[in-house]
């Protein structure tokens, strides 16, 4: 088959609901602090007043603000490759500004009210639609249609207002990761129910293997967590109602999810506060672990192994609740409205969601991503994308991730702290609860 065969829908039809938190909630999360300055370091756009000029060709100018470091691996690698794709193709110059991802996410709000790049890299779900709400990014509905992007990432790209402000680039399922040589080895098969997921973890400890890479230095990883257990315990709908604060966080069902993870603890690496996402891939890519719950993104950190890796999702914990929903957040750009060179910017973000943008990307690193566009090639693809394709199209509830579903400010100066407290001490489930419905009654109303 031509590897250029056309895809079914990448992302089922209620992406939509992630994608399109519901005006008044938007508009409440707002109201509340949402655009406080951040206390991180502010991002700085690269090099001077790009003015009007040309939209695109010689003469033209865009700046490109990136949330990958330098040298920080594959995903700079797409991006930078994205950009000098761009440059080579189109005569513009594209001015790269590249800042770590958590330095770049911790001071978002500043950038876009300062003077940020012309386009950024950015996320579907309520982050885009709260920059959307408040002005911060462009309208760029006039970009769509784009060939290859089917209905539902232009429905992932709508905010509360009905018109387009994101342009999809990719997407990546959460899942449980492992290494199939030593599930080979240990004669494990991936489990199909919970018994046969706790014997499996059962197994891995009695041959002295932790069953689950565990880190969460960053703050953000264990989000994955409370996420696929909110949902596999309480579904989807419920899931979606916490994160827009029309559900409570000290009710019993979140409690729950506290009471199940808790329960989960000694299955999973212990001090998790003090790795990182990447520290905890190589533990499952050595063999010292035997799963992982993470993005397929988790290539990136153990690429020497990646044609070893498989995954299955998380299993069903409640048999009325099933297990068709799961986190695949969708990566994108958008158009900052503080940006010097407007026309410029929405010349470079509609190239950004085509095919060809997704080819240079993937030409141009040594793990690729998996292509918002269904026209791109599928020719790099490593089989675990090709599973990722077929997973994701078969979901049939796709949550972005908690800090992409709910208000940031919840988000980053509530639950990274609340969920770490919990690691620590994951016994006073009844104060980190009632804890979290304070501060969610200050933030989300």
């Amino acid at each position: 088959m031509s590897s250029r065969t056309p895809r079914p829908p990448s992302i089922p039809g209620s992406a939509m609901v992630t994608a399109q938190a519901s005006r008044r909630s938007v508009l409440r999360a707002l109201g509340l602090g949402s655009l406080a300055l951040s206390s991180g370091s502010l991002l700085a756009a690269c090099g001077g007043d790009s003015g009007g000029g040309p939209a695109s060709g010689e003469g033209a100018t865009v700046k490109f603000g990136i949330n990958e470091a330098q040298g920080s691996g594959p995903a700079y690698d797409r991006l930078k490759a994205m950009a000098d794709a761009y440059a080579k193709e189109t005569g513009t110059e594209v001015s790269l500004n590249a800042v770590d991802h958590n330095t770049f996410q911790e001071s978002i709000n500043t950038y876009l009210q300062g003077t940020p790049d012309d386009v950024f890299t950015w996320f579907a779900g309520f982050r885009m639609a709260q920059f959307a709400e408040s002005g911060l990014i462009t309208d760029l509905s006039d970009v769509w249609p784009i060939d290859g992007l089917d209905d539902a990432f232009k429905q992932a790209s709508t905010a509360p207002d009905g018109k387009q402000y994101f342009v999809p680039v990719s997407y990546y399922p959460w899942a449980v990761f492992y290494r199939k040589s030593v599930f080979e080895k240990n004669g494990w098969a991936a489990p199909e129910t919970k018994d046969d997921f706790f014997a499996l973890m059962d197994d891995m400890q009695g041959k002295n293997i932790t069953p689950f890479a565990f880190g969460d230095k960053d703050g953000w990883p264990a989000m994955g967590t409370f996420d696929i257990l909110n949902m596999r315990l309480n579904g989807f709908d419920f899931h979606m109602a916490l994160m827009a604060g029309d559900e409570a966080w000290d009710g019993d069902e979140v409690k729950l999810v506290f009471e199940t993870w808790r329960d989960l603890l000694p299955y999973h690496q212990a001090d998790p506060l003090g790795r990182t996402w990447q520290e905890a891939a190589t533990s499952m890519g050595n063999g010292d672990c035997g799963m992982y719950l993470l993005g397929t993104f988790v290539v990136d950190a153990i690429a020497d192994v990646g044609d070893d890796l498989d995954f299955f999702t998380f299993p069903a914990l409640d048999d009325t609740i099933g297990a068709d929903a799961l986190d695949a957040p969708i990566d994108g750009f958008c158009v900052a409205a503080a940006g010097q060179n407007q026309d410029a910017a929405k010349e470079m973000v509609k190239w950004l969601g085509s095919a060809a943008a997704a080819d240079a990307a993937n030409n141009g690193a040594d793990a690729p991503f998996i292509a918002a566009n269904s026209e791109a090639s599928t020719s790099t693809y490593t089989d675990l994308q090709k599973k990722s394709v077929e997973v994701v199209s078969a979901a049939s509830n796709i949550a972005q991730f908690m800090d992409r579903d709910t208000n940031a400010d919840f988000a980053n100066t509530v639950m990274v702290p609340s969920i770490q407290e919990f690691l620590k001490n994951p016994d006073d489930i009844d104060g980190l609860t009632s804890s979290i419905q304070q501060q969610a009654n200050s933030i989300l109303g």
